[in-house]
Parts: C-alpha cells; structure tokens; sequence
C-alpha cells in the first residue's frame, strides 16, 4: 500500500464538548509553545512530499479555531506535490469562512454532525449548535467544497434510534453531499464504553427498511477506508467506516502529525516520532527526510493489532 496521505492537528483547543471525544471539555491542553508554528507544518508537508505524500487534512480539536487558518491553507496549497487539500471540521464556524478556504486552496470539507435533531445534538456535543453548522454545511457546498461529507458517530442511548439515523442519511437524498456513519470506537476513561456503540450493519437496515436498497458507488476523491453507497435517485451518497465491525489496517495509507509535532504510523500507535524537537534543534534537511522515510517504510509495524494503547485524546491527536 503506497503511503501518501498525512493528517496534521493543527490545535487541540475545540469549541465542543462531544461525548465520544472531550466530554469533560479539558483534554488537558498543550502550552502555546508547544503546538507547531505555521511555519514547522509548513515545511515538514514540504518535506513529505518529496517522501510521496500528495493529500493533506486538516484536523483539530477544531482547526477553524486556530487563528489565520485560511493563510495555512494557503501557504500549503501552494507546496508543489500537493495534489489533495482538505479539512475536517465541527461546522459551528465554517459559514463566514467556507468561500475564503476555498479561495485559498482548499478543496474539501468533512463535517462532523452526529444529529440532525437539535435537541439530540446539544446533548451529543453540550451546545445547542446545529442551526450555525447547517449554514456552514450550506455554505460549503455553494463555496464549492466538494464533495462535502458529513461524519456521524452513532452512539447507544444518544443517536441510535431509527428515526435519527434515517434523518441523517435523509440529508443525501436531497443535497450533494455524502453522510458517513462511523462505527464508535471508545478513547478514553471519560468518554463512552466500548459497549455503546452500534455496528453499521444494523445502521444500513434501519437505512434501508425507509428507503429501500442501497446500490453501491465508487466515490471520487475515495482516499479512506468507506465504502459508500446511494439510495435510488438520491443527489448525495450515504457511506460506512467500520472500524469496529471490521478491519482495514493493510490497506491504511495515512500518517498523523498531533498538534504538537508528534508523528504517530497509526492512530492507535504507542509509538510516536518528535519531529518539533528534530526541526527545532536545527536538525538538516537530510536528517529529517531520512527519519521520514523510515517512518514511511516501518509504518506497517504500526497497527491496532500490535501496538494499540489503552487511552488516548482524539483532540490532541486529530482523529
């Protein structure tokens, strides 16, 4: 499997409170100095590229807090190699900001929206949000950001009932726009028990018992592991990560850089590599680009099968 794809946290801060993720609303943020300046992401993506990384997401916490991201996203757009530029976001501050990411460079958007029911989404991220995010998702779709998709993690007890799923995929029939169902997967201590999560296949026979069969689809722009299908004479698509329910590990092409300059082979990884420390002791171009070889050749020592760690914050990691 060619590795070529890198997510890269660009802050752990985040203006939601989600159950599955940092309930407790403190995940224990890094100091100012420690998150990488926006001159070390640029040139550690410059150096991946010449590694054979050509696709970028930006992720969080919620990387639309961090301030002058759209120069970021500029400033990345422009490295020769990067073919693929995108952003995964809660929604809550796309709206004023989705034409001038796409201006920038940007060219898709993830949003996470894990209930179309207002009332349910409060509980799910602790703010009652989901009108600011429908413009946002509104937004994106007339700045061009496609495809949009939309996250949802559906959670036992929250989410899980046949007219909340239904709703959610309902978005697809309508927009042009692809709702992903994520099976839920616990972090830590704080957040929900393994045992509450829901596996998609349960998820795609409440789908179809409303609208019918799904026919399966080949997705442009498909660099992840969903599989993704369409109910008949729908504008949109509707996708499954099962992550839970089934394993996808060989076929993993992505690195992450957390927000403070780790490198981790696989999210679930023990084992991560300091490159904030290595670029900011001077280290040479050649000694970095060879570490990130070697992190690129020696990724697949690095699985949830061998070297998965008990607790971890998805929003220091970046998902």
């Amino acid at each position: 499997m060619s590795i070529d794809y890198l997510r890269i946290s660009v802050t752990d801060r985040c203006n939601l409170r989600c159950v599955y993720c940092n309930p407790l609303g403190d995940c224990g943020f890094f100091e100012h100095g420690e998150i990488l300046r926006f001159e070390e992401i640029e040139r550690i993506t410059g150096l991946f590229t010449e590694c054979g990384i050509s696709k970028i997401r930006l992720t969080g916490g919620e990387p639309l807090v961090r301030k002058d991201i759209v120069g970021l996203v500029e400033k990345l757009a422009a490295i020769p190699g990067v073919d693929s530029l995108a952003l995964t976001t809660n929604g809550v501050l796309l709206e004023p900001l989705a034409a001038r990411l796409k201006d920038a460079g940007l060219q898709r958007v993830n949003i996470s929206v894990d209930s179309a029911q207002r009332d349910s989404y409060k509980r799910i991220t602790g703010f009652d949000l989901l009108p600011k995010v429908t413009k946002g998702i509104y937004k994106a779709i007339e700045a061009g950001l496609t495809p949009v998709k939309i996250n949802s993690v559906i959670i036992k007890g929250l989410n899980d009932s046949a007219e909340q799923i239904t709703a959610l995929a309902g978005m697809s029939i309508h927009l042009p726009l692809t709702v992903r169902f994520i099976e839920y997967c616990p972090t830590g201590k704080y957040t929900k028990p393994a045992s509450d999560y829901l596996p998609n296949k349960d998820v795609r026979a409440i789908i179809e018992r409303k609208y019918g069969p799904l026919s399966s689809v080949v997705e442009g722009h498909n660099h992840g592991p969903a599989l993704n299908f369409k109910v008949k004479d729908s504008a949109g698509a509707i996708g499954f990560i099962s992550g839970r329910s089934s394993t996808f590990c060989c076929s993993c092409n992505r690195l992450r850089l957390t927000s403070n300059g780790k490198l981790m082979p696989c999210l679930y990884s023990a084992h991560t590599y300091d490159l904030k420390k290595l670029i900011r002791s001077g280290a040479s171009e050649k000694a970095i680009l060879d570490l990130l070889k070697r992190i690129i050749s020696e990724k697949g020592n690095y699985t949830k099968l061998n070297s998965l760690k008990e607790d971890f914050s998805m929003c220091k990691v970046g998902g």
